[in-house]
């Protein structure tokens, strides 16, 4: 059995078989994108020329070794996805040029939505890093700014748009408020911390152990327990941002438990 999937030749798109259906459907997502692109070249020139703050967020994701193009085409690339690639995705001609005519008259407001929250993300990254930086080696606080370093760079990659669903997109703000926040209390507890952090350890290993295993791969019950696990570390280190919903130590074992079930 093989998975159809459309892939990204750049100037085309090719219709290409897959062996397994997760990479058929990443793959697919992005021939599609490419294809309702192809369609907008003219509404794309316009947003590429356009993006707000595009100079000013290209300093802080510097700091990330990106580009100012890299950044530019990972915003448009977010906006595409937003305007066009909700679920369910079109499935034929007819389909596709509804979808296309839905999404292209808000187009120019995703894009300026998509840019305005990477702006806060952005900025917050940069005040984060400020933050670690500044906290020498030999610190009482080094174990939890050399955590917070590891966390920070799990969550900023370079990619950061491109591979964090929108749904938590919107939350990273308050992550990256979180890691602040916790460096500044520290000091009146580095006991706590110190505990909170054990605490929250094995959780963080195992996960990352089985998606080093799966090269990379991950399901939907996986990604869940990746941001239960950024959740836990605001109610742990962040309390007054709070959280969504209640996450604790109990909840990620029953989510592991689906994991392996």
């Amino acid at each position: 059995m093989g998975f159809p999937a459309l892939v990204d030749r750049g100037a085309a798109v090719a219709l290409e078989v897959f062996d397994e259906p997760d990479l058929a459907l990443a793959q697919h997502r992005s021939g599609l994108r490419r294809l309702f692109a192809l369609q907008l070249k003219d509404a794309l020139k316009y947003l590429e020329k356009n993006i707000p703050d595009l100079q000013k967020m290209a300093v802080a994701y510097m700091q990330l070794d990106g580009t100012q193009e890299e950044l530019r085409q990972h915003l448009i690339d977010v906006a595409l996805d937003r305007a066009f690639l909700m679920e369910p995705l079109p499935q034929n001609e007819a389909a596709f040029h509804q979808r296309l005519e839905e999404g292209r008259s808000r187009l120019t407001l995703i894009a300026q939505e998509v840019a305005r929250l990477a702006a806060f993300v952005l900025n917050e990254y940069a005040t984060a890093a400020r933050k670690i930086k500044d906290i020498k080696p030999t610190s009482f606080a080094a174990d939890a700014a050399a955590d917070c370093l590891q966390q920070l760079g799990r969550l900023m990659g370079k990619r950061f748009l491109a591979t964090t669903p929108w749904t938590q997109l919107q939350h990273m703000v308050r992550y990256l408020k979180a890691i602040t926040l916790r460096l500044d209390k520290h000091r009146s507890n580095p006991a706590r911390d110190a505990a909170r952090l054990q605490e929250l350890k094995p959780y963080e290993q195992r996960y990352w152990r089985l998606v080093a295993e799966r090269k990379g791969v991950q399901d939907a019950r996986l990604q869940e327990y990746r941001w239960l696990l950024e959740e836990l570390r605001v109610s742990f280190f962040a309390q007054e941002l709070r959280t969504p919903q209640p996450v604790s130590l109990k909840r990620l074992d029953k989510a592991w438990a689906q994991i392996n079930s």
